[in-house]
């Protein structure tokens, strides 16, 4: 049975790996995969090369850490969503997911991955468990609940969620990703977002809430 760690231990295992992510994000977005070593990357956190391969024996490995923690903070609180009206609840969701788009290096961490991949077997092989990120794991536990609820009529909460981020994403972050200079407003996101919120409520909500009208968020003269 393996030895469990004492407190000061683990807290020094974390402060390190947090260190070691923050040196890996600036070299692979300064040099590309392939010129990012761990040698470098545990000379740029202060930490020992035997420290660095005891969290990731390998840089493939570190690269999806550091694509992981762009978009998650495990420790962060709790995610909130009401309960009771299925399209609020996904608008919460929805303004979070846009907030994880945004977040700084995500463009460039996604641009990373498919330009990298194709050269290297090991990046390309691996699986970027995105459903981990504490807003998308909520997402499917949300939709789950609602069906449970008897508030929607979710069978497939994995497909619900893919559309629900599709039609989010596909207006906020692929013509980004694409555009280096493609902008969107705040104006504009909470419109796509309240748009996705209410097809998918339409599609799956039994009780749908149609008080508010998605007219106010819609763009004004060409916003």
């Amino acid at each position: 049975m393996p030895r469990q760690l004492s407190s000061y231990h683990r807290e020094v295992a974390a402060t390190n790996r947090e260190k070691i992510l923050d040196s890996a994000v600036r070299l692979f977005l300064d040099s590309g995969y392939d010129r990012t070593s761990l040698a470098r990357v545990a000379e740029g956190a202060g930490v020992s090369k035997a420290t660095l391969f005891k969290q990731f024996p390998t840089k493939a490995e570190l690269f999806e850490a550091t694509v992981l923690a762009a978009g998650g903070s495990p420790e962060a609180a709790p995610i909130a969503v009401p309960k009771g009206d299925f399209h609020r609840g996904l608008v919460v969701l929805g303004r979070l997911y846009a907030e994880l788009l945004n977040r700084p290096h995500m463009v460039a961490l996604m641009r990373t991955v498919i330009a990298e991949s194709p050269r290297f077997p090991e990046l390309r092989d691996r699986t970027f468990d995105f459903g981990t990120l504490p807003v998308l794991a909520t997402l499917r536990r949300y939709l789950e609940a609602e069906h449970a609820a008897g508030r929607a009529d979710i069978e497939d909460s994995d497909v619900a969620s893919a559309q629900f981020l599709g039609m989010i994403a596909s207006s906020m972050f692929w013509p980004r990703l694409v555009h280096g200079t493609w902008s969107i407003t705040d104006e504009e996101q909470l419109y796509v977002i309240d748009e996705a919120a209410r097809t998918i409520a339409k599609r799956y909500g039994k009780a749908v809430d149609h008080r508010a009208s998605s007219r106010d968020l819609r763009p004004r003269n060409g916003g």
